[in-house]
């Protein structure tokens, strides 16, 4: 999972709206999930590379041939999975439905401290 740094660098300032370690405890507590590990590269390929996990999801945003890691995991005998994205859940698309993205006011509905 990308770290705080990286998102910032990736989409910007204001990001991410819900802190690295709340990120890791969602996804942590998946059933299908085994572990979390956050990384500060802007791509996950070095991470990937070195783990070589059985299975790679990516979300269905990707193109397969785009999909940083595939070549590694699938050489290796894992599987890479294309998730379905939801249309207007992203973190992207909710910002541009709320104007109160550019008060600040997210992190205080989400009670995060600033």
């Amino acid at each position: 999972m990308n770290s705080d740094a990286s998102v910032r660098q990736l989409k910007g300032e204001g990001r991410p709206l819900i802190p690295e370690g709340e990120r890791a405890e969602i996804l942590a507590a998946l059933e299908c999930v085994d572990g979390v590990l956050i990384f500060d590269d802007l791509t996950p390929q070095r991470t990937i590379a070195a783990l070589l996990p059985d299975v790679l999801v990516k979300g269905g945003d990707w193109a397969g041939d785009k999909i940083i890691g595939r070549e590694e995991v699938e050489a290796a005998g894992g599987r890479v999975v294309s998730a379905p994205v939801v249309p207007g859940y992203s973190t992207t698309e909710i910002l541009k439905k709320d104007p109160r993205r550019r008060s600040g006011a997210w992190r205080k509905i989400l009670n995060f401290h600033e």
